[in-house]
């Protein structure tokens, strides 16, 4: 018995250490001083602009995105089949989520997802997710005033996704992507997989997630296009592209939590293959198990954390969320603001049903 308490003693006073250690680093990797930025430069933001399915990298639901979607180790919902695909393996019920998000220039995001629970240890979604806008007027080299025809752009994504409980600890999930993009008269297309894991440490509520998203082959426009002086471009013409593929890892504990009251703090890392590396970290305070207060803050390695940037990223994260039970269901109602540091913001809600 003396030795069981011994044990238990010592595991308590490291995870203490492991909760300051983690809290102290979020602090100084994302409040560093601007001297830091100005020494290390942003090499990895020369990728930008290489990757295609850019909509693929917008997030989905109120909830992961107000906590500045540093969201891959706390995925508990439905809008784990876009975060993190192991993650569905751990909702308690069947549930149903309906996203929309106004997003930048008048761009509309909306985002669909069910999930099913196969057995105790096992779930299957299926989820789709579009991005619109309204029509534009064509422009040319002779008529830059419009030409009086107008054309489209959107993307579209379906989704199927699998996890399964391998332990009581480790959880593994898959899903298995469609994607499409309409230019006008161009159309690129592609399927893509995500890949996800989710560890549970035993160390308090501790939990450590590993993701790679979107990762396929290159894609290649189809279709063809008259340009100024009569010539044709055609799908040989056309360079291919990669598409935007993510490796995640990220961490999440609650530092408190009581029969009322629950903080839940996430670290998570993003090494995107069309950008610099970013940290992001993400906070969420839950009230009587009705209210919820979240904040969230993006910081991109060799950039200043308020200044100007060439890559329009978002800043800062702030959200609410309301759960609300009624006869036959449980609802959660979240919404999320989004900062950008030179466009402006963008503004999400959600909805998830579940049993």
């Amino acid at each position: 018995m003396t030795v069981r308490l011994l044990r238990n003693n010592i595991i308590l006073t490291l995870l203490r250490k492991i909760q300051s250690f983690v809290l102290f680093a979020a602090i100084v990797l994302i409040f560093q001083s601007n001297v830091y930025a100005q020494l290390i430069p942003n090499l990895g933001g020369q990728r930008a602009g290489i990757s295609s399915f850019q909509f693929l990298k917008i997030g989905v639901g109120a909830r992961g995105s107000a906590m500045g979607e540093s969201f891959i180790a706390v995925v508990n919902d439905a809008s784990a089949l876009y975060w993190n695909p192991a993650g569905i393996a751990h909702i308690p019920s069947n549930q149903v989520i309906v996203s929309h998000a106004e997003w930048l220039v008048d761009i509309q995001h909306e985002f669909l997802g069910g999930v099913y629970q196969l057995s105790s240890a096992d779930a299957f979604g299926l989820s789709f997710t579009s991005l619109h806008l309204d029509d534009m007027e064509q422009t040319t080299e002779t008529q830059p005033f419009g030409t009086g025809r107008y054309f489209t752009f959107g993307d579209i994504a379906v989704a199927g996704t699998y996890a399964r409980r391998m332990t009581e600890q480790f959880s593994f999930g898959f899903t298995i992507r469609y994607v499409e993009e309409t230019l006008d008269i161009l159309k690129m297309r592609n399927v893509l997989v995500d890949l996800g894991t989710l560890y549970h440490t035993g160390i308090g509520t501790s939990r450590f997630a590993v993701v790679v998203s979107n990762f396929g082959g290159n894609s290649t426009p189809t279709g063809s296009i008259a340009v100024l002086g009569g010539k044709t471009y055609s799908d040989t013409s056309f360079q291919s592209f990669s598409p935007p593929t993510l490796f995640k890892v990220g961490f999440a504990m609650e530092p408190y939590q009581t029969d009322e009251q629950r903080v839940t703090t996430s670290l998570q890392l993003n090494h995107p293959n069309d950008n610099a590396e970013n940290l992001r970290f993400g906070i969420e305070y839950e009230w009587n198990k009705t209210l919820f207060l979240r904040g969230g803050i993006k910081r991109t390695f060799g950039q200043e954390l308020f200044g100007e940037d060439e890559t329009s990223a978002e800043s800062f994260t702030l959200g609410v969320g309301f759960f609300i039970p009624i006869d036959f269901a449980n609802v959660n109602v979240d919404y999320s603001y989004a900062h950008f540091q030179k466009l402006d913001s963008a503004h999400r809600i959600s909805l998830s049903i579940s049993e």
